[in-house]
């Protein structure tokens, strides 16, 4: 698998789709990111399963 991944999603506050580029060197991450439409903070949930797979949530910041 490549180290980077492309993962497009819905902006939990606006609803546009957005892209994120997602580590997949890394097996579990959680950040924010602000949505590249509205602005608002993204909370970001990652992990990647043992079949390479990324599992990915997007949610309100607070959430």
């Amino acid at each position: 698998m490549n180290e980077l991944d492309s993962q497009k999603v819905h902006c939990p506050y606006c609803g546009e789709i957005i892209e994120l580029v997602i580590d997949c060197s890394v097996e579990q991450q959680n950040y924010i990111e602000d949505c590249e439409v509205c602005c608002c903070p993204i909370g970001v949930d990652v992990s990647i399963d043992y079949e390479g797979q990324v599992l990915l949530n997007v949610s309100h910041e607070n959430e």
